[in-house]
């Protein structure tokens, strides 16, 4: 029997997939191994289903975006998951998830933690500089402000990402009221968290889906996600406006004279953070040149 779903899960080479006769545990076909196509969390499916034999994936159908870090695939919301307090926020970190989002058509928002445990004023100013939806939830937050938080999720996928320890199962728990997710203690010593999360998993809440994630503490731009330097300014969203608008054609936005781009940083109007961030990336990519891959 043939049926179409979608993968809510993947472990150990087996694929949760749900239908709408139930869910199916499959295993992937081995022409994907060949094609060099991995299965991914949020993936619409064809499967058959056997009685005597192991159920299989046949047809992994077009993906509207995906992701390598988070691995997940056909997201429309991109919830990106950021501690005020241990640990620390990584910019850089952050702001590569912003621009992998932006690349991929995917929503940002960005979710404060730990809001009652150090100041955020400036984390917030931030992201809320660059047209950003930003929100901020601690353990005493009153329940106006997960109800806020859920609305986004209605009617959506949205991955929920973000360092270790930021809080990212403690959130989904608190919006669904009776998941139970592992959540993790951070470490003194590292001032980061431990991994609870080992697998990418769909779960509904209310109106909409939800995809926990693995956190991490790093990220690249690569494989199927590659980013060259002379795009990243499309994909700064408080950039995107001010093409266009620098003296010379072509501008990088590395100091150049007349960059409306550095004169909006030095006024305050575009974050000093940000801008240092897409500085960061544009030499990191510099000498990657599209004839090279």
């Amino acid at each position: 029997m043939q049926l179409d779903g979608q993968i809510i899960k993947g472990i150990g080479g087996f694929y949760y997939v749900e239908t709408t006769n139930g869910i199916f545990e499959c295993k992937a076909k081995g022409k994907f191994r060949k094609e060099k196509i991995s299965p991914l969390t949020g993936d619409y499916v064809t499967i058959t289903v056997r009685e005597d034999k192991e159920n299989t994936i046949d047809i992994i159908h077009e993906r509207k975006n995906k992701l390598i870090r988070p691995p997940v695939a056909n997201i429309d919301k991109l919830m990106i998951v950021i501690s005020a307090a241990k640990p620390m926020p990584n910019f850089p970190v952050i702001d590569k998830m912003t621009v992998l989002a932006e690349k991929n058509n995917i929503e940002p928002v960005i979710v404060i933690t730990k809001t009652d445990l150090a100041d955020y004023k400036e984390l917030y100013e931030t992201y809320k500089s660059t047209g950003y939806k930003v929100y901020l939830y601690s353990d005493v937050n009153d329940s106006s402000m997960l109800e806020a938080i859920k609305s986004e999720l209605k009617g959506n996928l949205t991955a929920f990402t973000g360092n270790s320890g930021v809080g990212k199962s403690t959130l989904i728990n608190a919006l669904s009221g009776d998941l139970s997710l592992e959540t993790g203690e951070i470490s003194d010593k590292l001032g980061r968290g431990r991994h609870t999360t080992r697998q990418t998993e769909i779960f509904h809440i209310g109106d909409g889906s939800v995809i926990d994630t693995a956190g991490f503490s790093s990220i690249d731009f690569s494989n199927d996600n590659v980013i060259f330097s002379d795009e990243l300014e499309y994909y700064f969203k408080e950039f995107s406006e001010h093409i266009g608008e620098c003296k010379f054609t072509g501008c990088a936005h590395l100091g150049e004279k007349g960059c409306k781009i550095c004169s909006l940083v030095e006024e305050g109007i575009i974050s000093k953070n940000r801008y240092e961030s897409y500085v960061t990336f544009y030499n990191e990519q510099k000498n990657l040149k599209k004839w090279n891959l």
